[in-house]
């Protein structure tokens, strides 16, 4: 069996109370870690639960500031928050831009920046981001979900080589297609043809994820990993030319 060496440690998981989230935070606390779950929806998930719709900068303060008080100090980072306000490019709303850089981008860099203050003042810790396969994917409608997530990425690379020099390291894991409410409200034709794109055709489940979030969390497993983008999408992002259909 290996050793994460995770156990004892204590993580917030912001966008834990379902999803990805949800499964990285159960992982953890199957590894011993004390979880602190931050979502705008009440969480089942965690020691410590908290209720905050993070967006601005004072959510993000509150969030990490409850966390670390409650749990007696910070080593962890997870942050998984994301929606999906899909429109056309050239009817695209200023709300639905607005409301999807605040949770997927701006929720992201505000945390980052109150819990990445604590982990360099500890000289340790990890910080691991959830991004999206749709940035080598684009598909009609998605302008602003697939810039927030190219921006995330950017954000992410520049955060590793700060925080490097502290000991802190930051990773992104970057799924493609999950069973979550983000891909809930596909009709049976889109997720059809969803699946069709999909090497190993079918959706991920949340928990699949867990144990690659684990490798990149863990300072045993992953010392010299930062940086790094450990892509976990069936294949979806080679979108292979479909010459013959399976059964062929």
């Amino acid at each position: 069996m290996i050793e994460t060496g995770l156990n004892g440690k204590r993580a917030l998981v912001a966008g834990g109370a379902s999803g990805i989230g949800r499964s990285i935070a159960l992982a953890l606390e199957a590894e011993g870690v004390v979880v602190a779950v931050v979502d705008r929806s009440e969480s089942e998930v965690g020691s410590v639960r908290l209720r905050i719709q993070l967006g601005d900068e004072e959510a993000s303060a509150l969030a990490v500031e409850r966390a670390e008080r409650e749990l007696g100090g910070l080593d962890l980072l997870v942050h998984t928050t994301a929606v999906a306000r899909h429109e056309p490019a050239l009817q695209l709303s200023g709300e639905a831009w607005q409301a999807t850089f605040e949770s997927n981008l701006d929720a992201c860099v505000w945390t980052c920046r109150a819990a990445g203050n604590l982990l360099v003042r500890s000289g340790a810790g990890a910080i691991l981001v959830v991004g999206s396969t749709s940035v080598y994917t684009p598909a009609p409608g998605e302008a602003a979900y697939r810039a927030s997530k190219a921006a995330l990425k950017a954000f992410v690379e520049v955060l590793a080589v700060e925080l490097a020099p502290s000991s802190v390291r930051v990773n992104l894991l970057t799924p493609g297609a999950v069973e979550t409410p983000l891909t809930a409200g596909l009709t049976a034709n889109e997720r059809k043809r969803l699946v069709r794109e999909i090497p190993l055709g079918r959706q991920a489940r949340p928990e699949e994820l867990a144990p690659t979030a684990l490798l990149l969390l863990s300072g045993r497993l992953s010392a010299y990993t930062t940086g790094a983008e450990f892509v976990v999408d069936g294949g979806i992002r080679l979108r292979p030319l479909r010459l013959h259909d399976r059964e062929d």
